[in-house]
């Protein structure tokens, strides 16, 4: 369709019309298993920090998922956790359901498209599903609405453990970080709990509450979706000792040659094109050898690695917890990342403590994100290839190709309509006496059948004035704050390296216009707004 077509279609959205038309996932249910559904998802994790994407942690059960199925090399998220986890599980862009910048942690009034939590015209993949005769169960962090009645079983999950807020200590969830009052919640189903004290650690706790679920659910004859959301690697760096152990060592080289050898890996993999030029250091960052407090630097790095490594082992045991008759080969498991490396450098960043143990409260900073992140640009919250590309990887014994690859362009409000095609269910126009937005996702069931799917005209992204648009080959990048606008070829140059705005004048202006009908659509505020 044109460009000049979908502005029109954006622009009637604007109005109360739908901005694109609604996918409703009509299959054959007579030839369609009841298939039970996983979705995997790390924190805050660069695109190069699994094994099977060029890392040397050791991720060899995320890796032996990738051999069992397929890796997405252009996948895309919303660039921060709140947004992402809202359009994964609601199939459509997060400002229409309530979430374009962050939970509301202080109950102010905002405008709906940041209003803190899910709103009424979205559908949960829990509650369509559950809908359909599916188990709905989640361990791990919620993180689309703080306080009840915004909860998980309020929108369709029937059992739930784990972090409703952002992110807290691994060790202790009553513990307040450093000049801060912010309060984190967990919930077992319903009811608020603390978990602290000798044994507790919240990677292996989501891992535990996930295999219960499927030891628990698996008997039943009804399939099961199961949601499993862990907190690692987000800071603070927290890491049991014999995990952060193997890696103490491991990254004494620095950055510098870290970036190096993940980009020679990914291109050796397929997963980037040579002709993509690996971009120059983060100018914030020193060469590794002028780097400052060197044995901290190495520290933060192993610990991180630390929590990759353990989420890993979660991972693999989820996927032992599967190898039942009936259950392992009828299972699609999906794993992925929420956005890219975090580049924050939080208070507790503090020299004089060692990072990992339970006293300490920091993140690993710009040198080692900008690192996770190669071989793109940027990081978390940033609308470049670094914040919004992450790792993808799709395993269904007997539909998905093993040890494959896929270059087609995915994004999370995909992952809805994926569920309800593999499942059977039609989309509904009303929910609980409620009109329900379209989706704005589009099935990628036809790409882990080894097929072409029809591709979004375009993406759009908004988060606290950086936004960006993807039409085709194209990605224009805006930051409202500099007035600043970036324009790449992603076929020529996807590590964003060799800015194209002044060249094209005129594809800038028309992409913008794409934007700007989108943001109408949804609702994006025409300033950032600041919780």
């Amino acid at each position: 369709m044109e460009r000049r077509e979908f502005i029109r279609l954006s622009l009637e959205a604007a109005a109360g019309i739908s901005l694109i038309p609604s996918l409703s996932c009509k299959v054959d249910k007579g030839n369609i298993r009841r298939t039970n559904i996983i979705i995997i998802m790390a924190d805050d994790m660069g695109f190069s920090d699994l094994g099977c994407y060029g890392s040397s942690i050791e991720t060899p059960n995320i890796d032996q998922l990738a051999e069992d199925g397929v890796r997405f090399t252009q996948f895309y998220n919303c660039a921060r956790c709140c947004p992402t986890r809202a359009s994964l599980l609601t199939g459509q862009y997060p400002h229409r359901v309530g979430v374009g910048e962050m939970i509301n942690r202080k109950r102010k009034k905002k405008p709906p498209a940041y209003q803190g939590y899910l709103n009424d015209r979205c559908l949960t993949i829990a509650e369509a599903l559950k809908s359909a005769g599916y188990h709905t169960l989640m361990s791990g962090k919620w993180h689309v609405g703080e306080y009840y009645p915004n909860w998980p079983l309020q929108r369709g999950f029937e059992r739930y453990y784990g972090l409703v807020s952002g992110a807290s200590s691994y060790f202790d969830t009553s513990f307040v970080e450093p000049k801060s009052d912010k309060v984190r919640i967990m919930l077992r189903d319903d009811q608020e709990i603390v978990e602290k004290g000798e044994g507790f650690f919240m990677t292996d706790a989501i891992t535990d509450n996930a295999v219960r679920m499927i030891e628990e659910w698996h008997q039943y004859e009804d399939p099961f979706f199961l949601y499993v959301a862990y907190t690692a690697p987000h800071w603070p760096l927290h890491a049991l000792p014999e995990d952060i152990r193997k890696y103490e060592d491991h990254f004494r080289d620095g950055w510098d040659s870290m970036r190096k050898r993940r980009y020679e890996r990914v291109i050796e993999m397929g997963l980037v094109n040579e002709k993509w030029k690996l971009p120059e250091r983060d100018d914030r960052v020193p060469p590794w050898e002028s780097a400052e407090h060197m044995e901290w630097e190495i520290m933060k790095m192993a610990v991180y690695a630390a929590q990759v490594d353990r989420m890993d082992q979660g991972v693999g045991r989820i996927l032992r917890a599967l190898m039942r008759p009936n259950i392992e080969g009828n299972t699609l498991v999906i794993f992925l990342s929420d956005n890219g490396g975090c580049d924050e450098i939080l208070r507790g960043n503090d020299q004089a403590v060692t990072p990992g143990g339970s006293e300490s409260y920091m993140s690993y900073g710009v040198g080692w994100a900008n690192a996770s992140n190669t071989p793109f640009r940027r990081y978390k919250s940033w609308m470049h290839e670094g914040g919004i590309s992450t790792p993808f990887i799709a395993r269904w014994p007997g539909v998905i190709a093993p040890a494959s690859l896929t270059h087609q362009v995915g994004h999370v409000i995909d992952l809805m309509p994926t569920c309800l095609d593999v499942a059977g269910v039609i989309y509904p126009d009303q929910y609980r006496n409620h009109v329900l937005n379209p989706l704005d996702g589009r099935s990628l069931l036809p790409v882990l059948r080894g097929e072409a799917r029809e591709e979004h005209a375009f993406l759009c992204w908004e988060h606290f004035g950086k936004s960006a648009v993807r039409e085709d080959k194209w990605k224009l990048v805006m930051d409202s704050d500099l007035n600043e606008y970036e324009l790449y070829d992603m076929e020529e140059d996807r590590t964003e390296t060799h800015n194209l705005a002044d060249e094209y004048p005129e594809r800038v202006e028309e992409m913008g216009k794409v934007w700007k009908a989108w943001a109408e659509a949804v609702g994006v505020y025409p300033k950032k707004v600041s919780e």
